[in-house]
């Protein structure tokens, strides 16, 4: 079920925070990451999630790039990191991941960063970008999932995993996401794992199979 209510009060102070603090940090770790899975971007680009707008720097100025964000303190950020930039070529809607409002086949490629723990119900999202994407396009996803391992870690992990999700914005330590995807008809072309303690990432690209 859609948490509409929560998407449309929004997350004030994780918005500020993470603009501010979180996203710089962010994109000095991970920016090679997001380069890998941006590379070779081209056409019609739906990006679900788009956050405070952290990505759009990565995008070549000739793609058009349609994002999404359901939470309005982080659109609002995103709509001013697009005037900062100058980017013509980005469109942002507010729309749930879970109800996409575009045609089917709409998109030769989708992209997620750090979006996939956070959404109500992530096979819906996952139906919602296979339909979106045209049949030769490809799934980009840079994400955090949840740790496999038995013992200390995994079950610290299970253990805070519910403070975690109220402190960011809804984020769950726990998501099978890997699993997932391939359970909702993709096929990785490519993915690297790189292990952690409390958040272990995946990030990659799928084709729908």
């Amino acid at each position: 079920m859609i948490n509409t209510r929560r998407q449309e009060k929004g997350h004030r102070w994780f918005a500020f925070c993470y603009s501010r603090f979180i996203a710089s940090a962010e994109e000095r770790h991970w920016g090679e990451p997001r380069r890998r899975v941006f590379n070779g971007l081209q056409g019609r680009v739906l990006e679900v999630g788009v956050g405070s707008g952290t990505s759009l720097s990565y995008y070549p100025p000739d793609v058009q790039v349609v994002a999404t964000e359901p939470d309005p303190h982080m659109l609002r950020r995103a709509r001013e990191r697009v005037r900062e930039l100058g980017a013509t070529n980005v469109e942002i809607e507010q729309a749930p991941a879970e109800r996409l409002p575009f045609e089917d086949a709409s998109f030769d490629h989708a992209v997620c960063t750090w979006v996939l723990c956070t959404v109500d119900d992530l096979p819906k999202t996952l139906a919602e970008i296979r339909r979106v994407l045209k049949p030769g396009g490809t799934f980009r996803f840079m994400e955090h999932v949840g740790n496999d391992r038995s013992g200390f870690w995994g079950g610290l992990q299970r253990v805070i995993a519910p403070v975690w999700r109220w402190m960011g914005a809804g984020c769950r330590l726990t998501q099978r996401t890997e699993r997932l995807i391939e359970d909702r008809g993709f096929r990785f072309e490519w993915i690297e794992r790189v292990p952690g303690w409390l958040q272990p990432v995946i990030y990659g690209v799928a084709r729908p199979g």
